[in-house]
């Protein structure tokens, strides 16, 4: 009788990395990376993109400190993201083992997507997944995030070191 073996999305080997998400899974990333990317390159000023670039400066009276920041910072952060998410898309189709480098752009691509998903969803700490009404018209993107979380989750799992 063949046993059932429970294998993580993302799982430290011997010798690097290994994703174990299936094909249809790895297209739907590699869908919301691309969206993500468009994002990036669009205007700057997307509400979607709040939470992806927060304010540096939080006081009213620091607006022009926090502006200078974002017109220094923002080409450099933008080009590191969609750097990252080249990364991940390279390594969704790579065959395993892939290198620490490539799980740790995985982890920053897959938190700012969660980070723009959970904008547009208006997520916030005191949100319980499990209360999700299913007639809500926006369930299919909380599965989505939810997705997106466990995914995160089990990244992180992988890249920390077991005691």
């Amino acid at each position: 009788m063949a046993r059932w073996q429970f294998r993580p999305p993302v799982e430290r080997t011997k010798h690097g990395y290994r994703i174990n998400i299936d094909d249809r899974e790895r297209e739907v990333v590699g869908h919301l990376l691309e969206e993500m990317r468009s994002l990036l390159l669009g205007p700057s000023d997307h509400p979607a993109l709040k939470r992806v670039f927060p304010a540096a400066y939080h006081q009213s009276q620091h607006a022009e400190h926090d502006a200078e920041y974002q017109r220094f910072m923002r080409e450099e952060l933008v080009a590191s993201r969609l750097t990252g998410i080249d990364t991940v898309l390279a390594a969704l189709s790579a065959n395993p083992p892939l290198a620490e480098s490539q799980v740790l752009a995985l982890a920053q691509a897959l938190n700012g997507v969660r980070l723009v998903l959970g904008t547009v969803l208006d997520v916030s700490e005191d949100d319980d997944p499990d209360e999700l009404d299913p007639d809500d018209p926006l369930a299919a993107e909380h599965q989505l995030y939810g997705f997106l979380s466990w995914l995160l989750e089990w990244t992180v799992r992988a890249l920390t070191p077991s005691t």
